[in-house]
């Protein structure tokens, strides 16, 4: 049975410590890929072991610089170049835009989309000069369907995903794969950990907050989107892979590429308990 260790022998994840990233990590290690996992406290990183195959890495996409020189490190721990790189690493700021300061918007903008561009610049680089790597920038499906409230983080990844797009192109001819791997919903601490402030009782921002946590109870495991991601490497796709539900991954796209914009826009106002 092939294995993802078949085509990448070393791989870089950022935010392994929980949620869809930790998934990635535990399915490349159990497919016997070499892997440096991230996390702004490596302590976190424990459980995925202390073995030959892993390696904790401290990194913050808070402090660009720095991280930069963790994912340098790690190459030259790696060989000098990773064979997968998975651009996992991100956090919700959830929030009126009016009403959060635009500082902070700024702020997880920078984390998430400018942090991300220069790892991504780094990896892409070493992957170049070898001519052969996969470069996986996870997105969202907030990039074709934006989360109310979730201004910066909507932004961030509707940016990776073009940043993906500009790879896929200029990757062309070469033995170096660009995914552009936009998850839904899934069920992980998501929420818990989102910089928020409880809205108030029946405004709007209290709607859809109730909404979001709903869809993420319903959702399904992070394994799945791993096993999803595995597929996908072991297939040797390239471009976009979405992953989540029947109804967020498949019927979601399709139906929006069918329903003209306001129609769209109506619909989702009124998922979102909007007039």
């Amino acid at each position: 049975m092939p294995r993802v260790s078949d085509f990448h022998a070393t791989a870089f994840v950022t935010g392994a410590s929980s949620g869809l990233g930790r998934a990635f990590a535990e399915m490349l290690l159990a497919d016997e890929v070499r892997v440096w996992g991230t996390s702004r406290d490596p302590g976190r990183l424990a459980l995925l072991g202390a073995g030959p195959h892993f390696t904790p890495v401290a990194l913050d996409l808070a402090a660009p610089a720095a991280a930069e020189a963790a994912f340098a490190q790690a190459a030259a721990e790696a060989g000098g170049a990773f064979d997968l790189v998975v651009n996992n690493a991100g956090y919700g700021r959830f929030g009126g835009f009016a009403e959060v300061a635009s500082a902070d918007w700024q702020a997880q903008i920078e984390a998430m989309l400018g942090t991300t561009l220069r790892l991504a610049h780094a990896a892409y680089g070493g992957m170049r000069a070898r001519n052969r790597g996969c470069l996986v920038n996870v997105s969202s499906l907030a990039a074709e369907f934006p989360l109310p409230f979730l201004s910066g983080y909507n932004v961030a990844k509707a940016g990776l995903s073009a940043l993906s797009e500009s790879l896929i192109f200029e990757s062309r001819g070469t033995a170096v794969n660009i995914l552009d791997f936009r998850p839904g919903d899934y069920r992980t601490a998501f929420n818990q950990a989102m910089q928020t402030s409880i809205p108030p009782a029946g405004s709007p921002a209290a709607r859809a907050w109730r909404i979001l946590e709903a869809n993420l109870q319903a959702a399904p495991p992070p394994e799945r989107a791993a096993a999803d991601l595995r597929r996908a490497l072991l297939g040797r796709r390239r471009g976009i892979v979405r992953s989540g539900s029947f109804f967020q991954a498949r019927l979601a796209p399709l139906f929006a590429r069918l329903v003209p914009t306001a129609v769209l826009r109506s619909i989702l106002a009124r998922y979102f308990g909007g007039p």
